[in-house]
């Protein structure tokens, strides 16, 4: 131990005291016929702090399934689970006050924060003088919700997993720092020395990471009594079986439930025992006896990767997703349990320390492990530059997914402000690449022994992130302060470019251009054939830099060759010495993880169907990585079987983003060429810009897009087909508004449009709403008008009733010009949005029309439409129509089944198959929206 260390410890004994403990007695029964408990609680509450307090407040996270309403429920619907929304009353929890008295058991003043129903906020008679006790009794009951939830709660087969199941004090630090539960597995609590008299059914058995005193038989039940010392951790699991492994490693016990097909208990403990040896050298010792590795933990927050194959397709060592899970898991507690950040202002501490600590695991013990394992070696694969990668350069990578995106947030954010992919990983990974970006750039171990003096110093002591800072500035060599103010506090990204390469002597010149402007360092690589020459690090060069080294032996030159830094964008960081190309060209079947050596071109093969082309084959050429680029290109040539001829369509764009409201402008232009009829061919050509808005809470907020365009139309004409106008050209500008969310969608769009033959502008709105009964009801309105048309004799540009002409050609239409047969059917909720065929269908002057659904049972809905359509020299025509909707995927697989409309039954007249109407969508891309959304 060194002197540092000696005199922290000694100072912490003589101060003891003045860190006073809150103790809570418990006394709690177990009812499980109605999965309640019944608590009587007594807690001492120290004031801590040197500030007089005149409010307590108290967390109480059951009570934050007693509603929809709650924090709790909010998110859930903010993640798009609907499960705890729609769940029967009994499935979900609460708590039940019977009193709070004080010390001499006089009744006391007390409420729930409004908004905040699992907080409370308790009045005691007097202030509370620093140092001073205060003693706080409570009677009240729980009722466990179910474990669908949250993964903590009852479950089905009699057992329990129970977290933050008693009322805990909450943390004063210059202020409450008490929030809300948000499925976050956050509480932050204050030390509690802990006395519990847990009487339970005998057949249950009680796991936790407490001390057992003893069990007490009481007929056919048992009390079980437990005690702990400076704990902050409250999981109890009470089951039925003997599901837990009690591994030891030296004094330690690793309770732990955690599975994996095909690993023995031998293995479990050879993997456990290497784990906790690990971090007790790397970190320091843990504070307590036991330590709980659980299954519900784990699900939290699981290792994302191919480890979840399964198991005879995992091209890991035997054991490694087992090793793997409970690397993460115990190194999680190991962190949360002895040290008392809080855990959703400053959980960015605890992140970075649990990734670098798994990084650096990995890097000990399986320094070769690559990131796809075994299929590296397979024929194929290994043609990918993604089977080259190591394992740990999964990090980096997928904080640059969501970088790309720019969608990232600071990891200084509070944990409830983050989009569920920066939470769980693009956060956590960058933290854990920073510390190793640290590790690279200080060069002398001073992130490790930085991260063991704070655990050792600030083990089961109030801490704050500052205090982190404080020790690693002490220790480095270097200045760190960019770490701290540009890398944690900001989103800012990092982006060097060599600007120029000259020969200077037996010196090479090399200027950077930091086109970021952070003040984050970098390294400067001289190569050779990709062998490493010279490197150094670059520091300070916050705009345009000028490096100078050696040019013995040096090639080629490069800016973070070795991608230690995080950096957005790294093709632009060769250049060859002497040369004319800085980086060869590269062709790559299949999209593929970026290689910023190369200029990479990706092919692949695709195809395309409609009725008049058939089956299209082809080649899609692009530059889209796995990874977002600014500029894409893309150029897919098609064959089409059945018109015998070259279809296709190409298209280049062109980012930039802002961190401002408006936050991305996209342009570019696009084309393409297919088949309209049979042998009658379209081409489009249309040049675009887009602005897009949003707010800067990016949970659930609402954005905006304003799109131009100028859209060109060119059409084949023949002599049995008479094409009015063959060719064509619409100025379009569009406003769209969208609110989504799980239980109310709201969205809007305005549109208008200017061509030689017409003018017309329309509104477009959506509403719909998830009720209670678990029934959805949707409405949509339209409502359009020509401001002039100079074709009232053609429908062509006409506003559509049911299945819209698409003269913009921005429909996915497989037989777009058929008016009898299936393909016919096919309609695309747009314009009027009716379902049956009824007359006029067209509108050459104006139309309004209400569309709604509501649920009969699950996907199974009950539609109506109903409209006024106006041309030009006849009456308004009110319309209407009702039927059934099969909803298989909204708005992507539907069936829509006609019953009634203004023209009579449906079925009356006979060929009722010819009216059915279907929605179908085959476009991957698009259907992967459904999947993402809860994600960003």
């Amino acid at each position: 131990m060194n002197t540092k260390l000696i005199v922290f410890s000694l100072f912490a004994f003589l101060t003891l005291p003045l860190f006073g403990q809150h103790n809570v007695f418990i006394k709690a029964e177990l009812n499980d016929t109605i999965k309640s408990l019944y608590i009587k609680q007594k807690l001492e509450y120290r004031n801590t702090s040197s500030d007089t307090l005149r409010e307590i407040y108290l967390s109480d996270w059951m009570n934050a399934f007693s509603d929809t309403r709650t924090p709790l429920a909010r998110r859930f619907f903010e993640d798009y689970d609907r499960d705890f929304h729609f769940a029967r009353d009994y499935k979900r929890g609460g708590t039940t006050i019977n009193t709070i008295m004080g010390d001499s058991l006089n009744l006391l003043r007390w409420e729930r924060p409004k908004d905040q129903p699992d907080l409370i906020r308790i009045i005691p008679e007097q202030p509370i003088a620093p140092q001073e006790k205060y003693t706080i009794n409570l009677n009240y009951s729980i009722k466990i919700p179910s474990d669908e939830f949250t993964r903590y709660g009852y479950q089905n087969k009699g057992n329990y997993q129970l977290r933050y199941w008693f009322i805990a004090p909450g943390v004063y630090n210059d202020g409450w720092q008490v929030y809300s539960h948000k499925n976050m597995n956050d509480l932050h609590l204050p030390k509690l020395d802990l006395d519990i008299a847990l009487t339970i059914p005998s057949n249950l058995s009680a796991i936790s990471a407490l001390k057992m005193k003893g069990i007490e038989p009481k007929g056919d039940q048992k009390t079980v009594f437990l005690t702990g010392e400076e704990r902050f951790d409250t999981e109890l699991h009470l089951t039925t079986e003997a599901i837990f492994d009690d591994i030891q490693v030296d004094s330690l016990h690793v309770l732990t439930n955690i599975t994996d097909s095909g690993v023995n208990i031998g293995m479990k403990a050879f993997f456990v025992n290497r784990i906790v040896n690990f971090l007790q050298n790397n970190l320091g010792s843990y504070p307590h006896p036991v330590i709980l590795a659980t299954q519900q933990d784990y699900a939290s927050n699981p290792v994302f990767g191919l480890n979840q194959l399964p198991k005879f397709l995992r091209p890991f060592p035997d054991g490694f997703g087992y090793e793997l899970k409970q690397l993460k898991n115990i190194t999680e507690n190991y962190l949360e349990n002895s040290l008392m950040l809080n855990p959703r202002e400053e959980k960015w501490i605890f992140d970075g320390i649990h990734i670098y600590m798994m990084m650096e695991y990995i890097d000990e013990f399986y320094p070769d492990l690559k990131l796809m394992g075994s299929l590296s070696d397979v024929f194929g694969i290994r043609w990918f530059h993604a089977s080259t990668l190591e394992f740990n350069d999964q990090y980096p990578l997928m904080y640059l997914f969501i970088a790309r995106k720019h969608l990232d947030q600071p990891l200084s954010s509070p944990q409830d402000s983050l989009i569920k992919f920066n939470k769980n990983l693009a956060n956590p990974f960058k933290a854990g690449v920073g510390f190793k970006y640290l590790d690279q750039f200080l060069e002398d171990n001073t992130i490790p022994y930085s991260i063991k003096e704070f655990f050792e110093r600030y083990k089961l002591r109030p801490v704050e992130a500052e205090d982190f800072r404080d020790i690693l500035t002490s220790n480095a060599g270097k200045d760190v302060s960019w770490f701290f103010n540009d890398y944690v506090s900001t989103k800012d990204k990092i982006d060097f470019k060599i600007r120029s390469l000259s020969r200077e002597g037996d010196s090479l010149r090399i200027t950077l251009r930091n086109k970021t402007g952070t003040t984050a360092p970098i390294q400067v690589y001289g190569l050779n054939d990709d062998e490493i020459v010279y490197k150094t690090w670059v520091e300070h060069s916050p705009d345009v830099r000028t490096v100078y080294i050696p040019a013995t032996r040096i090639e080629q030159v490069a800016v973070n060759h070795e991608g230690i830094v995080p950096e957005i964008n790294r093709r632009n960081n060769y250049r060859t010495v002497g040369g004319i190309m800085n980086r060869p060209l590269q062709f790559r079947l299949f999209k593929d993880i970026e290689d910023p050596r190369y200029q990479q071109v990706f092919f692949m093969p695709e195809f395309q169907y409609n009725l008049y082309d058939g089956l299209a084959l082809g080649l899609k050429v692009y530059n889209k990585t796995v990874l977002d680029r600014n500029f894409e290109y893309n150029l897919s040539p098609f064959y089409a079987s059945k018109s015998k001829t070259i279809v296709g369509s190409a298209g280049v764009s062109h980012k930039i983003f802002f961190d401002e409201d408006l936050y991305l402008i996209n342009y570019g232009i696009g084309g393409s060429r297919f088949s309209f009829g049979y042998d009658l061919m379209y081409q489009r050509l249309t040049p675009y810009l887009s602005l897009y808005f949003r707010d800067s809470y990016l949970r659930q907020s609402p954005k905006e897009r304003i799109m131009v365009r100028n859209v060109n139309v060119y059409r084949d004409e023949n002599e049995l087909t008479n094409l009015e106008v063959p060719d064509y050209s619409v100025f379009n500008i569009n406003y769209l508004y969208s609110n989504p969310g799980l239980v109310t969608h709201f969205s809007g769009s305005v549109d208008f449009q200017v061509a030689q033959q017409f003018s017309k502008s329309s509104l477009t709105l959506e509403y719909r709403k998830l009720l209670k009964s678990d029934r959805q009801i949707s409405l949509r309105f339209f409502g359009g008008a020509f401001l002039y048309n100079d074709m009232p004799n053609s429908d062509y540009f006409s506003f559509a009733l049911d299945r819209p002409t698409d003269y913009l050609f921005d429909y996915n239409y497989y037989g777009r010009s058929e008016t009898s047969g299936l393909f016919s059917q096919q309609i695309i909720l747009a314009e009027g949005g009716f379902k049956s065929m009824l007359e006029p269908k067209f509108a050459n002057q104006w139309i309004t029309t209400i569309n709604g659904n509501i649920t009969l049972w699950k996907w199974i809905y009950a539609y109506s439409d109903v409209g006024l359509v106006k041309n030009k020299n006849q009456y308004a025509k009110l319309l209407y129509d009702s039927g059934i909707r099969l909803s298989l995927v909204q708005n992507y697989f539907e069936i829509f089944l006609p019953v009634h409309s203004s023209e009579g039954w449906e079925f009356a007249e006979g060929n009722y198959d010819q009216k059915i109407r279907f929605i179908a969508t085959l476009d991957i891309q698009t259907l992967a929206g459904l999947f993402t959304r809860s994600w960003f």
